[in-house]
């Protein structure tokens, strides 16, 4: 009977083990069974760093639609959908998604795991002269935090720890990535403090105020047409003294980003006589960056290209 008692002791022992394996969270079974982690993430540059850096352990897409105005875009349906069966949802944040509470909101009791990229970053305040943000897509935080490849280290670090909590397995791979891109990151704000540095001057003129990480980081002034949101143009009096300012300093270019260019924009290289030329702020991706297997640092390489121009004589 003892004999018994024990087998039996041990059968129980046995079936609760197991019972207990089997209560392994429905978002841990779930990555078992994909054996890669189902990402969507908001601006190009979450994106890129996020399949960087998870390899071959994630499936990553953005919401946004090659050619999407960060500042204006409303995920369908369909893409919130998406976004409640993923795994992990990974946001910039500092006020530039405008869906970002609503989404929140919706898919709160789903198993998806929300991050904030920009968590620790310190966000700097809009330019004083940006106050043309008049509609409801107004911004008190300068939210282009990725265009500082400073900043960006500490964007791909929250995702790599982010990576690393929902699948622990892989933390060597995700570290290993993360290192990777971290050096290239450190490459090229090596590469804006030179090419700032050699600069005849510092002043450029901007279609969207998408560069005060780059004043603040590297000394460079932006003269703004529009606010931080591209749609948001300038009052008559503003639009006259950006042309004073922008004749005063002798400024030759104009830079535009990606988006379409503005009739107001045209108005200023009119009166000033500057040559356009385009930097791209990697709020998004064209057709063009896709057909061209364009990333995060070739583009960021071209602009840097862009700024030995604009800064030249």
């Amino acid at each position: 009977m003892k004999k018994n008692s024990i087998i039996l002791a041990i059968l129980l022992l046995t079936a609760t083990f197991i019972s207990g394996c089997n209560t392994i969270s429905p978002q841990k079974q779930k990555q078992s069974a994909n054996k890669t982690l189902t990402i969507f993430t908001t601006i190009y540059p979450i994106e890129d760093f996020t399949k960087k850096i998870g390899g071959n352990h994630v499936e990553v897409k953005s919401v946004y639609p090659a050619g999407a105005d960060a500042h204006t875009f409303e995920p369908t349906m369909r893409a919130m959908m998406d976004i409640a069966d993923a795994d992990l949802f990974i946001y910039n944040g500092a006020g530039l998604e405008p869906f970002i509470d609503k989404t929140k909101k919706s898919i709160t009791k789903e198993n998806v795991t929300i991050v904030e990229a920009s968590k620790g970053i310190e966000l700097l305040s809009r330019h004083d002269d940006d106050d043309h943000d008049s509609d409801h897509h107004h911004h008190d935080k300068d939210p282009h935090i990725w265009l500082d490849p400073i900043n960006s280290i500490e964007m791909a670090e929250n995702i790599k720890d982010a990576l690393t909590e929902e699948m622990p397995s892989a933390k060597d791979d995700f570290e290993k990535n993360f290192q990777d891109v971290k050096e290239k990151l450190e490459q090229l704000d090596q590469e804006l403090q030179k090419t700032v540095e050699s600069a005849d001057h510092k002043e450029i003129l901007v279609s969207h105020a998408s560069y005060g990480y780059w004043e603040h980081r590297y000394g460079l002034e932006q003269i703004s047409i529009s606010g931080l949101s591209p749609e948001n143009e300038p009052s008559q009096k503003q639009l006259q003294a950006i042309i004073e300012t922008a004749k005063e300093h002798q400024i030759s270019y104009i830079i535009y980003d990606q988006n379409p260019v503005t009739k107001v924009a045209d108005v200023v290289k009119k009166e000033t006589g500057t040559t356009p030329v385009t930097l791209h702020n990697l709020e998004y991706i064209t057709e063009n960056d896709l057909k061209n297997n364009d990333d995060y640092f070739s583009i960021m390489n071209k602009n840097i290209e862009t700024l030995k121009t604009v800064l030249g004589k």
